[in-house]
């Protein structure tokens, strides 16, 4: 068994290394691009906005919140714990296959995320197939493990908030050359793009600048604003989409999940009331032995052993191990509380005044959203502007209170308001 383990992991290190390889190869034409980081603690470190109180979460109290903790935290829904980089799931929820050919979930063992992305991601592709109604499957790639924390090969992936989606193609079958910018349906993939950038709060997509630049082009001479495309493409750090090695062949995109993120940061200093949700994910290094993981964590050998149902102490490098910990993490990082800025509408839709956030029930047992099938009017041309489109189920009506901070997020119409999560607002 040894041996075995051993030589996977020598060939997926070789795969890995030739991939590395060729794209560097390939990434000599865009040498002087800067290169987006995965990872968002150090961005967070240094922004300069600083709520002055819990955001999105006001309507539990700190003693609410504990009691629901300790007696029912599956009533508190999805929570996003720490950092895309450092971080894990609770409540997590699986992207679960399309009814109506929407999108394919190319690994479900490995699509699991909060309740906001999931709802996010249905969302943006439920309205290109609204507008194109013979658009393929969307391939659903990668999002996080069940629990959340490190996925390999990925950097994030790991507290729910990232999703890997596939290219459009003429067909559902992609196309596997290295140069997929001039194999993808341009019009379908601006579709999605604009669609994520409009009816959901997306913190970024990471896509090659080549890939960026057809899809720019083609927004263009469609007719988009040139001030609004530059706001997504050409804002330097500000960019909604981000150049990245590697993502050549896929969309990589980051949503915020205000109620999961808020939850995650309120609940940290809580885990300990709930054994077995504090865990610590610790991916196993060069020199680990269980005996000094335990010991830096303040766990015990047998804990560990039993949590991830080793007979022996054998560790492999990469390995991901859940870690109990027995009092409250002290080395698990804590984002601050979570701004969702406006959201990047174009000039031809309406601007309304900013929403803000209130008063929300706890996130009520998720329900599959339902999307208005439109009749299929042939070809690729969009239908009637006019067809319907998902709308998610709203939280119950409560009184309305102050905003918790100033300059509150999601510059939006109230149409599209209603198009996103309940669960965050």
């Amino acid at each position: 068994m040894t041996q075995v383990v051993e030589h996977n992991d020598a060939a997926l290190a070789a795969a890995e290394a030739s991939t590395e390889s060729e794209e560097a190869a390939d990434d000599e034409e865009l040498a002087g691009t800067p290169d987006a980081d995965e990872g968002e603690a150090t961005e967070v470190a240094g922004s300069a906005v600083v709520p002055n109180g819990p955001l999105y979460t006001a309507e539990l109290s700190d003693e609410h919140l504990t009691e629901l903790w300790k007696k029912s935290p599956a009533s508190l829904g999805s929570i996003s714990v720490g950092f895309v980089e450092s971080g894990r799931m609770v409540n997590a929820v699986r992207v679960p296959q399309a009814e109506n050919n929407d999108w394919i979930v190319v690994s479900p063992e490995l699509a699991w995320a909060t309740q906001e992305t999931v709802d996010y991601l249905s969302t943006a592709i439920r309205e290109v197939r609204a507008q194109y109604p013979k658009a393929p499957p969307l391939r659903v790639n990668q999002l996080s493990s069940r629990e959340g924390g490190y996925l390999r090969p990925h950097k994030s992936h790991q507290n729910g908030r990232d999703v890997d989606l596939g290219f459009y193609y003429p067909t559902a079958e992609p196309v596997r050359v290295r140069a997929r910018e001039n194999h993808i349906d341009l019009e379908l993939n601006w579709a999605l793009l604009k669609a994520l950038a409009i009816h959901t709060d997306v913190q970024m997509i990471l896509l090659d600048k080549r890939v960026q630049k057809v899809l720019y082009d083609y927004a263009l001479r469609k007719g988009e604003s040139k001030e609004w495309l530059d706001s997504l493409f050409n804002a330097g750090a500000k960019s909604l989409v981000k150049h990245a090695r590697g993502h050549r062949d896929h969309f990589h995109v980051r949503f915020f999940n205000p109620r999961a993120q808020e939850l995650g940061r309120r609940v940290a200093p809580l885990l300990a009331l709930q054994p077995d949700k504090n865990i610590m994910m610790h991916r196993v290094r060069s020199g680990d032995t269980v005996g000094g993981i335990a010991l830096r964590y303040g766990s015990s050998i047998n804990t560990i052993k039993k949590a991830n149902r080793m007979r022996g102490v054998f560790l492999r490098i990469g390995q991901v191990l859940a870690v109990p910990l027995r009092g409250p993490c002290t080395r698990c990082p804590i984002p601050p509380p979570v701004v969702v800025p406006a959201r990047r509408l174009p000039p031809s839709l309406e601007q309304q005044a900013p929403a803000v956030a209130t008063k929300q029930a706890p996130a009520a047992e998720p329900q599959a959203p339902v999307a208005a099938q439109a009749e299929s009017t042939g070809g690729s041309a969009p239908a009637s502007t006019d067809t319907a489109v998902e709308t998610q189920p709203q939280s119950p009506e409560v009184p309305a209170q102050e905003p918790a901070v100033q300059g509150s997020p999601a510059n939006t119409s109230a149409a599209i308001m209603q198009m996103g999560p309940a669960a965050s607002r």
